[in-house]
């Protein structure tokens, strides 16, 4: 930590001015993760094998829904920041802008997609 300045070392930022933060919502998300793919899967696991008005009825009920859309968004954003993390990593120029635009585009896509099937099937 010698190279930085008093200031950078006093702010926590270090040559890239990125990486910590980005490593803490990955940390972050990773937990949250932990906590609501179990709850899930308990929740989900329940209704398998269930009639579409029975899985209708049960969406329709405001826990298994909050749950189901928390996943759906946590997951994706934490997609979005690993792959956002591995494309930095891995690849440079042109090629990193184009596909960490892709990848955030992709994640967005399917938080919508999720999002928009559970408000039809639980509506």
């Amino acid at each position: 930590m010698r190279f930085l300045t008093d200031r950078k070392r006093a702010e926590g930022l270090g040559p890239a001015r990125a990486g910590t933060e980005h490593h803490w919502h990955m940390q972050v998300s990773a937990v949250g993760l932990a906590i609501m793919v179990p709850l899930f899967i308990f929740t989900f696991g329940s209704i398998i094998g269930g009639s579409h008005d029975e899985v209708t009825a049960y969406f329709a009920r405001p826990f298994p829904a909050i749950v189901a859309a928390l996943t759906i968004v946590v997951g994706f954003v934490h997609f979005k920041n690993g792959a956002q993390m591995m494309i930095e990593d891995y690849t440079k120029g042109l090629w990193r802008k184009a596909l960490i635009i892709s990848a955030a585009c992709l994640s967005y896509a399917a938080i919508a997609t999720g999002l928009f099937a559970l408000v039809k099937l639980a509506l």
